[in-house]
């Protein structure tokens, strides 16, 4: 309903153009309402491919965790932003790109970069990563201190390149992304946890 109205709007009149920058922008004003019904369908080349973003996790606590889906979600994220990435630097080199499409790619990076965010300060910092009893540190004994700090530094870093991710088209930040999720897999789930992500990354990326 926002969008079409806005777009419908005088602003966009063939009297008044504005340049790219300024609906890039707009866009990305948009995006930040949540748009559940307007997220872009799947079918052909140009059409964003977008899965419904799930409710975020329950925090009663009802004791039910899925920590490796939320790694793989985290996957499917970054390869969507990617690909949004891609498409958008493939469209500003057209001589005449649809507008309409553009402002849905970059509604559609938008979405799942703030997926990642919300996810990381729902899911993760608030009932997964857990800080130690004791901040004392004893000499000699693992109190889990570098542990927490490193699980937070990992977090931290998802959630400035998610913003990154946000503000540009630059791919080296959903490579930022990939390469924090790993380092905080490593350091928090089991071998064989880690031995099912990276199958499933790999199948991904096929």
């Amino acid at each position: 309903m926002i969008l079409a109205l806005t777009v419908s709007s005088p602003y966009f009149t063939r009297e008044k153009p504005h340049d790219m920058k300024t609906l890039l922008a707009l866009s990305a004003l948009i995006a930040s309402v949540s748009i559940v019904n307007s997220s872009p369908s799947v079918g052909t080349p140009t059409t964003p491919a977008v899965h419904t973003v799930a409710p975020l996790h329950c925090q009663v606590p009802c004791g039910i965790y899925g920590d490796k889906m939320r790694i793989d979600m985290l996957m499917e994220d970054c390869a969507t932003i990617e690909k949004a990435m891609t498409t958008l630097q493939a469209m500003d080199a057209e001589e005449s790109p649809s507008k309409n499409q553009m402002v849905r790619w970059v509604m559609t990076k938008e979405q799942h970069a703030q997926s990642i965010q919300d996810t990381v300060a729902a899911y993760w910092l608030a009932q997964r990563i857990k800080a130690p009893k004791d901040f004392i540190r004893t000499s000699g004994l693992d109190d889990g201190i570098d542990k927490y700090y490193a699980q937070l530094k990992s977090m931290h870093q998802i959630t400035v390149a998610a913003m990154k991710c946000k503000q540009t088209t630059d791919k080296s930040h959903v490579d930022a992304l990939r390469k924090a999720a790993s380092e905080f897999s490593a350091g928090y789930f089991t071998a064989e946890d880690l031995k099912h992500l990276n199958s499933h990354e790999h199948s991904e990326n096929k």
